[in-house]
């Protein structure tokens, strides 16, 4: 019975340091695929703030905590399972599929682009701008993140591709909780951090009052940037998910123009040669992403035109 007993605490002990083995495995590969995709989960976290921009203070983080979770639901219950099967039975739809929504990014982008141009050239615009509404603000933003967490997950995929399907799914799991926290969690500092600097402003040490002033001067000129950034993060994306979906497709001419490009301008400036490389390749980028968004764009002001048109003339 005591060696039955021994022998069993044994195996215990057996699957117990296999469980934390496959544990560390699977921290080790999600850390591997977070990585990966730091680039874009950089631009979720920029395209983010525009979306809480003219709601009141105290508005703000219950509106970020509808979007991130809008943005959990969007990789746990939609994304991950769709590239999983799609990994397993199917995966060349994966790179057509991700460039839709490229496109759409370079939509959204465009016309961004479109409205701030329009925006600055109207001479009669309004002063003041009604409060946005709530719904539509986390409707659209949940829209663009869903793209934006698509490549991410697909990334992610892409590099424990080897792993066995459960695996890879555990893997893809811990991906999402983590990065969803880390890009909602640094939106949401950044945008309260004009009252962190209302409350260090009021302190009576004279250091940390000049910090908190500095901080409230400062936060909108950081969110008007990220709104910036934002916009651009969604033209290169857009436009880099279709470089390089172009290239997996087999249709070089683009894709290896722009490589080209970027070489020679990294060979061309010496120690700054890296900088240099991913600069062009971005710049290149987003100018295709934002020559696509535009002929989307046109397509869609002509389609709807033409609709509304023919609507009106039913009426008549």
């Amino acid at each position: 019975m005591a060696g039955g007993l021994v022998a069993l605490l044994d195996d215990v002990a057996v699957l117990a340091r296999a469980a934390a083995a496959s544990v560390d495995d699977i921290g080790a590969a999600a850390a591997r695929a977070g990585v990966k995709a730091t680039g874009v989960v950089v631009d979720d976290t920029a395209v983010t703030p525009q979306y809480v921009r003219g709601l009141t203070a105290e508005r703000e983080v219950p509106i970020i905590r509808r979007i991130a979770v809008g943005s959990l639901r969007n990789k746990l219950l939609i994304i991950l399972p769709a590239i999983l099967v799609l990994s397993q039975f199917l995966p060349v739809l994966l790179t057509p599929l991700l460039m839709l929504g490229g496109a759409y990014l370079c939509y959204e982008g465009a016309e961004k682009v479109w409205h701030r141009l329009h925006a600055s050239g109207d001479a009669h615009g309004t002063v003041e701008e009604a409060l946005p509404d709530e719904d539509t603000v986390v409707s659209g933003a949940v829209r663009t993140d869903f793209i934006l967490s698509a490549e991410i997950m697909v990334i992610s995929l892409n590099e424990v591709a080897d792993e066995p399907f459960v695996s890879r799914a555990v893997i893809l799991v811990v991906v999402a909780l983590a990065i969803t926290v880390l890009v909602y969690g640094v939106v949401a500092l950044i945008v309260k951090m004009d009252d962190v600097g209302l409350r260090l402003s009021a302190l009576p040490r004279a250091s940390v009052a000049r910090l908190g002033r500095g901080l409230v001067k400062g936060m909108p000129k950081l969110l008007t940037a990220l709104t910036v950034v934002g916009t651009a993060a969604m033209l290169w994306v857009g436009g880099h998910i279709l470089l390089v979906g172009m290239h997996e497709l087999g249709f070089d001419p683009v894709y290896d123009a722009v490589s080209a490009l970027a070489k020679a301008a990294g060979k061309a400036t010496g120690a700054l040669g890296g900088v240099v490389t991913w600069l062009v390749d971005t710049a290149a980028s987003a100018l295709l992403g934002l020559t696509v968004g535009a002929a989307v764009l046109a397509l869609m002001s002509l389609t709807l035109h033409r609709r509304k048109g023919s609507e009106a003339a039913a009426h008549q």
